[in-house]
């Protein structure tokens, strides 16, 4: 698979090109294109900011306008957050890196294009991509950090890549406790709450005993968990009962 090409045009601060490099191989990505920086190339302060990402600048490939550095791209995104009187399509950018996913796995070169920080792409830069992708940020305060927005979307072209799941129970090798087990704890504590007349009154004991039920079904315990409660309940009976003799 292809990555996309991140283009920086006209960037202004080697600070920002050097944290854009940072952002990028964060999440694997090293094919930047630097196009007509304002402080020459290469930068030392964009060599100092990366810390780690020098290498994605050393293979940065330099460009002096737009056109060039777009020439080999098959689709080309160009990242905004302004109303532009240019016609075309408008993504989020999830969908602009789904979109790129799609296409780099048939062989297609993608190219995302990142304004300088002061004003952002011009419309000449635009006129040679084919979407635009916006961000839903704040309207009232809508300026993104160049390195900012790269690392959106680097992020994005990261995250849908991964095989990471969303949702990850750290369980230090413990396993967690069988539905057998768990029914088990729930019998016990039913039991010991009969004893000491917890379900009442009677007629709303079926309703608590549902309850108690589906509270140990949902904490997703494990089976050194359940042992604990287990032994809580019967040291808790245990006192009780040396108390009733005393």
């Amino acid at each position: 698979m292809i990555q996309p090409a991140l283009i920086l045009v006209r960037p202004q601060m080697g600070e920002n090109i050097g944290a854009a490099a940072r952002a990028m191989l964060n999440f694997s990505l090293d094919r930047m294109r630097v196009v007509d920086p304002r402080d020459g190339w290469p930068n030392p302060k964009a060599v100092a900011m990366a810390s780690g990402a020098g290498r994605v600048l050393d293979q940065a490939g330099r460009f002096p306008d737009v056109a060039s550095a777009v020439a080999d791209c098959d689709f080309v995104f160009a990242t905004t957050a302004r109303g532009r009187e240019l016609v075309k399509e408008i993504v989020t950018p999830e969908r602009a890196m789904a979109m790129a996913r799609a296409m780099a796995t048939t062989g297609k070169r993608v190219g995302i294009l990142f304004g300088p920080e002061r004003a952002g792409l011009e419309n000449d830069d635009i006129a040679h991509a084919n979407a635009i992708v916006t961000v839903p940020v704040n309207p009232g305060f809508f300026s993104l950090n160049l390195a900012q927005a790269v690392l959106l979307l680097s992020y994005e072209w990261g995250r849908q890549g991964s095989e990471m799941p969303a949702s990850v129970l750290e369980l230090a090798g413990k396993d967690m406790a069988s539905r057998a087990e768990v029914q088990a704890l729930g019998d016990h504590y039913e039991e010991r709450l009969e004893d000491a007349g917890f379900f009442h009154p009677p007629e709303k004991a079926p309703a608590m005993k549902a309850n108690l039920r589906n509270m140990w079904g949902r904490l997703g315990l494990t089976r050194s968990e359940v042992q604990t409660f287990h032994g809580m309940l019967r040291q808790i009976a245990f006192k009780l009962k040396r108390q009733d003799r005393s």
